[in-house]
């Protein structure tokens, strides 16, 4: 019992507590007694990382700030309406857009469910290991605002950049300055080859160069975020 506790000491210790939880199962419960050896230390080291996984995508939810976290790619609806190809959403699920460093943009009416497809995806990407980030655009440029005041910019951009999934929800509800769309344009610049974007937006992408209101930003913007992009209009 001494060399028991000591190994559970151990775990904790270790902070293996998928694996210390499957072993005091596995103590408890004589159906394990008669497995194999390779069978039960199987079972112990699945057991570790599930527990592993799960903790992960705990912290990666927490830290996404995700509008809806709840929202699962299974989840979306596939009516004529829409304008939403099954194929092409079951395409972007095995996240090789991601490993492209491709983005995405989502464009259509209110109501049509652009944040809550963008949401799923970013679900999607933290349940297989990327890490994700969402933020209306209006709440990115307040952020940047701060950030700038404070003296923390430099590591508000790193953190941007950091993200393999960023959202940008809301592209053209808000106008924008000339100032505000070098700042937007900054952010996607130190993200170019690093890490994904999704924008939604309700404004079709061709009515975009005009509503950035600055001619070389929104060339910019638009040739980083609409080069080699998945477009899904709602």
């Amino acid at each position: 019992m001494a060399m028991h506790q000591h190994m559970l000491d151990q775990l904790s210790e270790l902070k293996c507590k998928g694996l210390k939880e499957a072993l005091i199962l596995q103590s408890q419960s004589p159906d394990y007694l008669h497995m194999p050896f390779e069978e039960r230390l199987a079972h112990l080291i699945d057991s570790e990382v599930v527990s592993r996984k799960n903790d992960r995508m705990k912290r990666y939810l927490r830290a996404s700030k995700l509008k809806y976290k709840d929202a699962f790619l299974n989840d979306i609806e596939y009516t004529a309406s829409r304008n939403l190809q099954r194929e092409v959403i079951a395409s972007l699920t095995k996240n090789q857009w991601i490993e492209q460093v491709r983005n995405i943009i989502i464009t259509g009416a209110t109501g049509t469910g652009k944040t809550y497809i963008a949401c799923a995806l970013a679900h999607n990407a933290m349940a297989a290991g990327y890490n994700a980030y969402y933020a209306r655009i209006s709440k990115l440029l307040s952020e940047i605002k701060l950030a700038r005041a404070d003296g923390s910019y430099l590591s508000y951009l790193k953190k941007m950049t950091k993200m393999r999934v960023l959202i940008l929800d809301d592209l053209g509800v808000s106008p924008m300055d000339a100032r505000e769309a070098q700042e937007l344009l900054e952010v996607i610049e130190e993200r170019t080859g690093f890490g994904s974007i999704i924008v939604t937006s309700q404004l079709p992408v061709d009515q975009w160069y005009d509503y950035l209101n600055n001619g070389t930003v929104a060339d910019a913007v638009l040739d980083r975020l609409v080069h080699n992009t998945y477009r899904l209009t709602l």
